[in-house]
């Protein structure tokens, strides 16, 4: 009965596509969100059908006259894939279920006007912006969501295929998906991935995959269950495994083989996670399905477990929000920074870019590269494991870095303080890391090495990431979340006066030019601001000395913060000496620091004054003192900066209060 009932269903099928032997059945461009379940569906007119020599290619119909009308912005080879029994093969974003066969970047598909179309051919033959053709071409669809023309230059190209949208308004394109119907007509209804369209052929029974929770510490246990979506008939096995990267056999005990008994729907197991005496760091279990038996299917697959390590190392120094100054010396190279004694205005900065530039010892990374730094250079002074994000002013795992393929949300990435798009470098570097000794001399006309220069990117927070995009700093433009504390405020603005000085083409400057200006960034008066009232910490000076391994280069506004009052602020035009923070800087001790109730001032044996601001520059207290002096404070929770002039001399302080 069940090879009549298959050879009945292949001629049926085969019957039926007389059209071509590979179709697109199914497109889903448009979803809820941040479009995190976009997919396409391909049939073929025999089951078990390889699609390798195919690639599947996306076009943008948008702005035909434009450089990008008519071409393809992705492209992804089929190599590898095999059509089902149904003759169905899904490719998509990584939570569309059932899972499909290959995953690519969420929100990789644009929602339209465009067109999607399979060619004979390789990824090679279709680099971004090949202008659409109808060489090698098996199947094309144009889509949409309710909105948009027909893109008819575009559908003319790939030689007039259907066009269709996902709904007439857009809460409806956002829940439908475009379907194949028999005729060979499209229409718009429920997403069906992985499943035919009209409910006929073969139905899976879906798997799916979950956990007692999502985070636990090395020593405790968790249990993983296996659900199927309709009670098995027969008594079902398959195993699964947890490795991921260095989360491995031993670091679990456990059973790995599933067994659901015939007339039941799920299985339950425990896990164990071993508690050693290792510093691995935190780690990313990824329970991920072995082969099924014929017949189901996954619902989902690398499902997600944080372990988090008890073995790691605390650094001797603070975080932004509780820093600590003068524990961590700096690596500065004998005479590094000699030739600016006695220049001034334009010499002054030409001095100091001969030095951060010099195309003799400066020494490029990629951008893939740029992970494994931010991971030491950025670490959380208060857990080895972690790293420190910027704006967002909290700890995250290093091992949540956000993969191209992932969601943003829980993660960290790389912030480019002077955005890409403004500095003209977006892409300029590989993202395929090559490690520590392979590296390309730098200039300062080299700027597409901007890309990955580590001075100036920083691990953050995803979605902050994104909010703050490409624009201006300030109280007009991006601020930082509302209720941040400004601890990365300083650390932002000696990131830009850097890039202004390293790389020719790069500028910062007042106001807020339009966020799509290229080699302009503001708010300079802003940026002199922040860097006086966010002085430079450990925490800074440690990425620097390690970013200096790396690069070859430092970070000068870090060592020498007034260097960027000399270039662009109240002392420009002066001479410059090594020696003027020696003679300016005011010598004490501020404690204890984090305070509460007061604050002790050590060190000063002459008449002073404190002056005590919040971030946003409002003077809170103003007081005299002589000698060591206990002050009292009535100030909310909160980082302050304290500003202590005596004798012709000052010196900057955060103080934070509990």
């Amino acid at each position: 009965m069940i090879k009549k009932y298959f050879l009945g269903f292949i001629l049926s099928l085969a019957s039926s596509f007389s059209y071509g032997q590979i179709v697109i059945n199914e497109i889903d461009s448009d979803t809820p969100g941040a479009d995190l379940k976009e997919f396409v569906e391909l049939k073929t007119a025999t089951p078990n059908f390889s699609l390798d020599g195919y690639v599947m290619v996306f076009f943008n119909g948008n702005n035909a006259s434009a450089s990008t009308g008519n071409k393809s912005y992705f492209a992804t080879s089929l190599n590898g894939l095999v059509t089902d029994i149904n003759g169905l093969v899904v490719v998509g974003n990584i939570g569309v279920a059932p899972v499909p066969a290959k995953i690519f970047s969420n929100a990789a598909i644009q929602n339209g006007p465009d067109a999607v179309a399979v060619y004979q051919g390789t990824y090679d033959d279709f680099p971004l912006g090949t202008l659409a053709t109808t060489t090698n071409l098996v199947t094309a669809l144009g889509h949409g969501t309710h909105t948009g023309d027909e893109m008819s230059e575009l559908l003319v190209l790939l030689g007039n295929p259907p066009y269709a949208k996902e709904g007439t308004t857009t809460a409806l394109s956002q829940v439908n998906s475009i379907q194949r119907k028999p005729d060979g007509t499209y229409e718009a209804k429920t997403p069906t991935p992985g499943a035919n369209n009209d409910g006929s052929g073969v139905v899976f029974n879906g798997v799916t995959i979950s956990t007692s929770g999502e985070q636990y510490n090395e020593g405790q246990s968790f249990s993983i269950t296996f659900t199927t979506q309709t009670a098995v008939a027969s008594t079902v096995t398959f195993s699964f495994s947890l490795n991921n990267e260095t989360f491995n056999t031993s670091d679990f005990i456990g059973n790995t083989t599933v067994t659901i008994l015939a007339g039941s729907s799920s299985f339950t197991t425990t896990i164990q996670i071993v508690d050693d005496n290792l510093d691995e760091g935190d780690e990313l279990v990824k329970i991920k399905f072995g082969t099924l038996p014929f017949g189901f299917i996954r619902m989902n697959d690398d499902v997600e477990v944080r372990v988090i390590d008890n073995d790691f190392t605390v650094a001797p120094w603070g975080t932004p929000l509780n820093p600590t100054y003068g524990i961590v010396a700096n690596t500065i190279p004998a005479g590094y920074y000699d030739s600016l004694n006695g220049k001034s205005g334009v010499q002054l900065k030409q001095a100091l870019q001969d030095i951060i530039a010099n195309p003799a010892v400066v020494r490029s990374h990629n951008y893939g590269d740029s992970v494994e730094i931010l991971k030491k250079a950025d670490q959380n002074p208060l857990n080895s494991n972690e790293v420190w994000l910027m704006y967002k002013e909290v700890n995250r795992a290093k091992f949540l870095y956000q993969l191209e393929e992932s969601s943003s949300t829980g993660r960290w990435n790389r912030e480019h303080i002077y955005p890409q798009s403004r500095g003209g470098y977006a892409g300029g570097t590989s993202s395929t890391a090559d490690g520590f000794d392979m590296w390309v001399y730098s200039s300062a006309d080299s700027l597409a090495h901007g890309h990955a220069d580590a001075h100036h990117l920083r691990a953050e927070d995803g979605p902050e990431n994104s909010s703050r995009n490409n624009r201006d700093f300030g109280l007009t433009d991006y601020n930082g979340f509302s209720g941040n504390q400004g601890s990365w405020k300083g650390d932002v603005a000696r990131a830009v006066f850097y890039m202004a000085v390293r790389y020719n083409g790069l500028e910062v400057v007042n106001g807020n030019p339009a966020d799509s200006t290229m080699g302009q960034l503001g708010d300079l008066e802003t940026l002199l601001q922040w860097n006086t009232t966010d002085p430079a910490d450990d925490f800074e000076m440690n990425r620097n000395n390690y970013i200096q391994t790396w690069q070859r280069n430092r970070n000068p506004f870090i060592d020498y913060p007034e260097l960027a009052s000399y270039i662009w602020g109240a002392n420009a035009g002066q001479t410059f000496t090594l020696s003027n923070e020696n003679h300016n800087e005011l010598k004490l001790v501020l404690y204890p620091n984090p305070a509460r109730n007061s604050i002790t001032i050590a060190g000063i044996n002459a008449n002073a004054t404190l002056e005590i601001y919040s971030v946003s520059g409002q003077k809170m207290i103003v007081t005299e003192f002589n000698g060591t002096t206990s002050i009292p404070l009535n100030l909310a929770s909160g980082i302050y900066i304290g500003k202590i002039y005596s004798e012709g001399k000052t010196t900057v302080k955060k103080i934070v209060i509990q």
